[in-house]
C-alpha cells in the first residue's frame, strides 16, 4: 500500500515536472516581465530616499569643511579634512548602491529569464525544423519511389485523388469562333486531399467580401504580391501569406514556404486558383461558389536553404 501510494505521488511530481519544462519559456517570459516591472517599480521608490541620503552628505561634507576653518580647532588639518570627504563620499556610494542594488539585480534575473526563455524556443525551433525536415525528405523519397515504380501519373493521382473525366470547354479556333470542346483531364473527386497547408477562405475571414469578383480580384492581387515579395527577397513563409490573407499563423508555416534557387519546385507562389480540374474552384473563378480551398505548392522546409543562400 505505502509502495503505490509513493508511486502515484512520483509519478503525480513526474507529469508536474514534464507540464513545467513544457511550459518553461512562458514561465520564464511572464517571470521575467514581472520582474522588469517590479525592478521599476523598486527603482522609483529608491529614488525617494535618495534625496535623504545626498541631504545627509552634504551635511557631513559642510561639517568638515567647517571644523576645517574654525580656529578652535588647529590640530584639524586639512589632510585630515579631504581624509574625512573621501570617507563620505565612499559611504554614501554604498549607501546608493545598497539603495539601487535589489532593482538592479531583479532586472538582470528579469533579463536573464528573457534570455533563458528565447534561447529555449530557439532550440525548439531548430528541433522542429530538423524533424520537419526529416518527414519532407521521407516524403518525397516515398514520392520518388511510386514514381519509378508506377509513373508520374499514378503518383499525381494517388496524391491528389483524381481520375479522368471529359468536361466541356469553350475554346476559340484561329478564326476567331468559340467552340465547346471535350477534353480529357484528370478531375479531383470528392474528397478534395488537400495538403496540411489548405485553408478555407469563406466568409468567416474578415477579408472575404459579398461579390464573387472582389473575391477573385483579392486573391489574385494578393498571389501576385507574394509573388513580388519571393522574387525581391529570394524566400517568403507560409506564414507571411497567411498573414496577407488573413488566416492565423501555423508552426508548420514558420517553417515551410518558398526560396529562389537550385532548391525551388516551381520558382513561383500558387494558390491553385485557376486549377481548372477542380470543379469548386471552376464554379468560384465562374462566380458559382462564393468560397474556396486555397493550397499552395510551397517548397517545402527552406530554413537550411536559405542558411545556403
Amino acid at each position: 500500500m505505502k509502495g503505490q501510494f509513493l508511486q502515484k505521488i512520483s509519478g503525480s511530481l513526474s507529469r508536474t515536472a514534464f507540464k513545467l519544462k513544457k511550459a518553461s519559456p512562458e514561465l520564464l517570459i511572464i517571470g521575467g516581465a514581472i520582474g522588469v516591472v517590479g525592478a521599476a517599480i523598486g527603482a522609483c521608490c529608491a529614488t525617494r530616499k535618495l534625496d535623504t541620503i545626498l541631504e545627509e552628505h552634504k551635511k557631513d561634507v559642510e561639517n568638515i569643511r567647517e571644523y576645517e576653518n574654525n580656529d578652535d580647532f588647529p590640530e584639524y588639518t586639512h589632510k585630515d579634512a579631504q581624509h574625512d570627504i573621501t570617507v563620505t563620499y565612499a559611504r554614501t556610494s554604498w549607501k546608493i548602491v545598497k539603495l539601487y542594488a535589489p532593482s538592479v539585480l531583479i532586472g538582470i534575473a528579469s533579463l536573464g529569464c528573457m534570455l533563458a526563455s528565447n534561447q529555449i524556443l530557439r532550440k525548439r525551433n531548430a528541433a522542429l525544423a530538423a524533424a520537419y525536415t526529416a518527414v519532407d525528405s521521407a516524403f518525397k523519397k516515398y514520392r520518388k519511389n511510386v514514381v519509378e515504380r508506377f509513373g508520374e501519373e499514378v503518383d499525381k493521382e494517388l496524391r491528389f485523388n483524381t481520375k479522368k473525366e471529359k468536361i466541356e470547354q469553350i475554346v476559340t479556333d484561329e478564326n476567331g469562333k468559340e467552340k465547346k470542346v471535350k477534353q480529357l483531364v484528370n478531375l479531383q473527386q470528392k474528397d478534395p486531399g488537400l495538403s496540411d497547408y489548405a485553408v478555407c477562405f469563406e466568409e468567416s475571414n474578415w477579408n472575404f467580401k459579398g461579390s464573387p469578383d472582389a473575391n477573385r480580384h483579392f486573391l489574385t492581387i494578393t498571389q501576385s504580391t507574394c509573388n513580388d515579395l519571393l522574387n525581391s527577397r529570394g524566400y517568403l513563409f507560409l506564414n507571411e501569406v497567411y498573414d496577407k490573407l488573413g488566416f492565423p499563423r501555423t508552426k508548420a508555416g514558420q517553417i515551410v514556404g518558398w526560396v529562389k534557387g537550385k532548391h525551388q519546385k516551381d520558382g513561383y507562389v500558387d494558390f491553385g486558383l485557376y486549377d481548372y480540374t477542380k470543379q469548386q474552384t471552376r464554379d468560384f473563378i465562374n462566380g458559382y461558389e462564393p468560397a474556396i480551398w486555397l493550397d499552395f505548392n510551397v517548397d517545402g522546409p527552406i530554413l537550411d536553404y536559405m542558411n545556403e543562400r
